[in-house]
């Protein structure tokens, strides 16, 4: 394994790390989801716009689309995680990659896989299972929100296919300006406490600005399904900090079910990945012919 390899994988251990903490620092903080959702995002556009220094924002359909559906994202997953538990907020909202499969056929005008078919029925029992198990109102809400957080994140994905000229931590930057120009005026009328501030500021600083710059530097030396593969330690470890340092544990249900739509999620990226370089060994053998 070479040096920019190894490096890129602990960068990508290390962003998924520090995204993960989210979960424990929101629950920590007593403040309104809007409030939360916008004063981390001053902090966290900051961070970015230093290391960017010189960000290209071109303002094209691509990237305020994507930008819009990063801050939708990031905004309902504050949200979700302050209505539902940690766990069924992280796990529903990394069915993403379904999403993507389900809105590609209608914007991006591809044909649906016979593996994404099974996995979005896999997927969908295992939302079920979550709302089985959560009988009172606000989890189901949460639950809700944390699903359109996934549905957001896979706007995202879908909007950078379009971007050629622009590069991802530019959209995400101009997500993280949109969020804080929304959440600004929640800013006001509150008290702060000293515990409050630390949060946002490890927040916007942390768990999500110097947690993108690691990760947008390991994805140049990883194949993309290596990126996601090891990214799946965020939904993994953020319900463990939860209940280690809270206390917080999700039914048996939800476990089963958060098990199902990861185990689900991870299955379909090794099979598309895997059908992705026999089509491409199909179509060199076939331009050789």
């Amino acid at each position: 394994m070479n040096k920019d390899r190894l490096r890129s994988i602990i960068y990508i251990v290390i962003a998924a790390t520090l995204l993960s903490t989210g979960g424990i620092i929101i629950k920590f903080i007593d403040l309104p989801p809007m409030t939360i959702a916008g004063g981390r995002a001053i902090f966290s556009a900051a961070v970015v716009w230093l290391y960017v220094r010189k960000p290209k924002f071109t303002f094209s359909k691509a990237q305020v689309s994507g930008a819009l559906c990063y801050s939708t994202m990031i905004t309902a997953f504050v949200i979700a995680n302050k209505l539902t538990t940690a766990a069924n907020a992280i796990i529903l909202q990394f069915t993403a990659p379904i999403w993507v499969a389900i809105l590609s056929v209608w914007i991006l005008k591809e044909r649906i896989r016979w593996y994404d078919t099974a996995a979005i029925f896999s997927v969908a029992i295992g939302m079920v299972l979550f709302f089985m198990d959560e009988v009172s109102g606000g989890n189901w809400t949460g639950n809700m929100v944390a699903i359109g957080s996934g549905i957001a994140l896979a706007g995202v994905t879908i909007s950078l296919r379009f971007q050629k000229d622009e590069k991802p931590v530019e959209t995400t930057l101009l997500g993280h300006m949109i969020t804080a120009v929304i959440g600004i005026p929640f800013l006001f009328g509150l008290s702060f406490t000293t515990g409050d501030i630390v949060g946002l500021f490890v927040l916007g600083t942390f768990q999500v600005g110097i947690a993108y710059i690691f990760y947008s530097l390991a994805v140049k030396h990883l194949t993309a399904l290596e990126a996601i593969l090891i990214m799946f330690l965020e939904p993994i470890l953020n319900p463990i900090w939860v209940f280690l340092i809270a206390g917080e544990r999700p039914g048996p249900v939800s476990l089963l079910g958060g098990a199902i739509v990861l185990g689900t999620v991870i299955a379909r990226s090794f099979l598309a990945n895997k059908m992705n370089q026999i089509e491409v060994r199909k179509s060199v053998n076939h331009q050789i012919e």
